[in-house]
């Protein structure tokens, strides 16, 4: 791990996205009926843009457990990526100090095709683990994930269940500094899923910052020390998690 303190500082940050073809005047009429999340703009060029984060601003230090709460398209998604540099703000600052991991797609980049054994090193490199890193791991990774010889067989023989517990036991070799994470992780049956929950616990506890996106009121209250409301792309509260997620879902 890198030495050091871990923060998160955004200044003012916007996203905005571009809407190609927007130039008649019906499109720019559906547009505004469909855009509940963004906030349709011009940029300097004329160009139509969706507004997805506008004028966001806060800052996380080590030991902040962050629920974030909002409707379906309030920003939530933009703002995870932006921490994970999928997405870079159109104006503002944003800067993150610390190794980052996020927990939203562990499916990503799984091969149907590849066997258990082949898609842990895949995931494993989608993760930013390097080879000897996932070898190192492989024996504890085949033993969580209960798949036994089934491990060299293609992805494709997997029932869903299995898929997803093979999924969760690479994804969750992260130690990052930083979490992010798009709802709680619960995979597999009852036995499979008191492990599961184990293990999200003790990454939790050993992340120094949590940003954790919600709709789950218990959830927030248990994990978060702290909350923020995105509606229409900005905040519109941000303080102590029982007094936000009180507000929010007391509406």
């Amino acid at each position: 791990m890198k030495s050091g303190k871990s923060y998160i500082t955004f200044e003012n940050v916007c996203v905005d996205f571009p809407v190609y073809n927007a130039s008649c005047r019906s499109l720019k009429k559906r547009l505004i009926q469909v855009a509940t999340g963004g906030k349709l703009n011009t940029d300097q060029e004329g160009k139509v843009v969706v507004r997805a984060l506008d004028g966001i601003s806060f800052k996380l230090v080590e030991g902040d457990r962050v629920g974030l709460l909002g409707h379906n398209g309030a920003g939530k998604s933009t703002l995870l990526r932006v921490l994970s540099s999928v997405y870079h703000p159109s104006s503002g600052t944003a800067t993150i100090v610390g190794k980052t991991g996020a927990l939203i797609d562990i499916a990503l980049g799984i091969d149907p095709e590849a066997t258990g054994l082949e898609n842990i090193f895949v995931r494993g490199g989608l993760l930013g683990l390097s080879k000897p890193e996932v070898k190192s791991h492989l024996a504890d990774i085949i033993a969580f994930s209960e798949l036994g010889d089934f491990i060299e067989m293609p992805l494709r023989t997997y029932s869903t269940g299995m898929h997803m517990r093979l999924a969760f036991a690479v994804s969750t070799l992260l130690r990052p500094q930083i979490l992010l994470m798009d709802e709680w992780l619960s995979v597999g049956d009852e036995g499979f899923r008191r492990k599961a929950e184990q293990r999200m616990v003790d990454l939790v506890e050993a992340t120094r910052i949590l940003i954790l996106a919600s709709h789950s009121k218990e959830l927030i209250l248990n994990t978060c020390n702290r909350a923020i409301w995105l509606e229409h792309g900005k905040i519109r509260m941000d303080g102590p998690a029982g007094d936000v997620v009180a507000a929010y879902f007391d509406r």
